[in-house]
C-alpha cells in the first residue's frame, strides 16, 4: 500500500459503482466462472480495509494488512492457527505497530518477511518519513521476528515510494516504483541478488509494464510466473485488475488479464498460498451504496468494526485450478 497510488482509492470506489463490462482480449482462457469466496469473515475480513495475506510455508501463521478508510495509515497484523483449528486474535508482530507498515510478503523459505514502512531510517529522524521504503525482518532461531532492517540502495530511493516487495527463492526482489527508465506511470522492477548483494533494479519491460499503472507483483518462488495488479491499461475493465504472465526462456510473455475474475471494482492486494492452491485478493466488489465516511471511531478502533460491506476492501480467495493457473 502507498499514498502515491491509494490517493485514487475514492475514485476507484466510484468506478465500482458506475463502470460496467467484463472480459478482455487475449485474457487467460477459462472454461467456467470461478467460484470466489469471501475469506475469514470477522477475522481477516472485518469492516476495515483488509488486504494482503502472507502465509508462512506451513500455512499456520499469517501476516496481513489493514488500513484506515482514508488509506493514509496502514498496519500489519499477525495471527496463528492453533491446534484447535482457530486463528488467534490478530495483533501487531514485534517489528510493526509504531509506524505505517504494509504489504507483507514472507519469503518462500519462511526465514524473513518483507514489507514497506514510513519509519525513520536513522535515529536522527524524529518521526515518520514522507515516503515508504522496503524493509525486512529476519526470523530468529526461536521462530520470532528479529528487528527490522531497511533494504539498502540501490533498491530503495529515499526520495520516492517503493511498494509491494515480493521475494523469490533465489533472493531476487520484485517491487513497484515510479522512476526514470519506466514506461509511463508506476512500473514493476526486479533487483537481482548476486552473492548476497542487490544489483541495480531492472525494469520488467513492455511485456509487463505499460503507460498505465502496474503494481503489487506476486512472484512464484521459482520465478516461473507473475501475478500483478494494473490500472488504466488498455484492457482494464474499470479499476485495478489482476494480470498473469509466464516466464519462458528467460523472458516474460505479454501479461494477460484474469478476465473471469476481474470486475468493474478493484481486484488487487493479492498473494498465492505456499502450496499454490489458492489465490487471495482484496476487492470492494460487494459495495453498491453511497460514498462517504465509513467509520466514526478514532483510528485505533477502526480495525474492530464488524464484517465489511465491501465499500473498501474485503479479502477473497479463489482456487488457482479454477482459474486455470499457473
Amino acid at each position: 500500500m502507498r499514498r502515491a497510488i491509494h490517493c485514487e482509492a475514492a475514485l476507484l470506489v466510484a468506478c465500482a459503482c458506475t463502470v460496467g463490462g467484463r472480459g478482455a482480449v487475449d485474457a487467460v482462457p477459462r472454461a467456467a466462472e470461478p467460484a470466489v469466496e469471501l475469506y475469514g469473515a470477522g477475522h481477516f475480513t472485518t469492516g476495515a480495509w483488509d488486504f494482503f495475506m502472507a502465509f508462512s510455508p506451513d500455512q499456520r501463521q499469517v501476516l496481513f494488512g489493514r488500513a484506515d478508510p482514508a488509506f493514509d495509515h496502514y498496519e500489519i497484523l499477525e495471527t496463528r492457527l492453533g491446534v484447535d483449528g482457530r486463528w488467534s486474535k490478530p495483533a501487531h508482530p514485534s517489528f510493526a505497530g509504531q509506524w505505517s507498515d504494509a504489504d507483507p510478503h514472507i519469503s518462500p523459505a519462511g526465514d524473513a518477511v518483507y514489507f514497506i514502512s514510513n519509519r525513520p531510517i536513522g535515529s536522527d529522524e524524529p518521526g515518520p518519513r514522507a515516503t515508504y521504503d522496503i524493509w525486512f525482518a529476519p526470523r530468529a532461531s526461536d521462530g520470532s521476528w528479529a528487528p527490522a532492517q531497511r533494504v539498502p540502495e540501490p533498491v530503495n530511493d529515499a526520495a520516492v515510494d517503493e511498494w509491494s516487495p515480493a521475494i523469490a527463492a533465489s533472493g531476487n526482489l520484485y517491487f513497484g516504483i515510479e522512476r526514470p527508465g519506466g514506461h509511463g506511470g508506476t512500473d514493476l522492477w526486479l533487483a537481482r541478488r548476486i552473492d548476497g548483494v542487490y544489483q541495480p533494479p531492472e525494469n520488467l519491460g513492455p511485456a509487463i509494464n505499460t503507460p498505465g499503472l502496474e503494481v503489487e507483483p506476486w512472484i512464484a518462488p521459482d520465478e516461473s510466473y507473475l501475478i500483478f495488479a494494473g490500472l488504466r491499461r488498455a484492457d482494464s475493465v474499470g479499476s485495478y485488475d489482476l494480470y498473469f504472465s509466464r516466464r519462458r526462456d528467460g523472458a516474460w510473455e505479454p501479461a494477460r488479464p484474469l478476465a473471469s475474475l476481474n470486475t468493474a471494482a478493484s481486484e488487487w492486494n493479492h498473494s498465492v498460498s505456499p502450496d499454490g492452491a489458492w489465490l487471495y485478493f482484496s476487492s470492494n466488489r460487494r459495495y453498491s451504496g453511497p460514498l462517504g465516511p465509513r467509520f466514526d471511531e478514532p483510528r485505533d478502533d477502526r480495525s474492530v468494526a464488524g464484517v465489511g460491506d465491501g465499500k473498501q476492501g474485503d479479502i477473497y480467495r479463489v482456487s488457482m485450478r479454477a482459474l486455470g493457473l499457473p
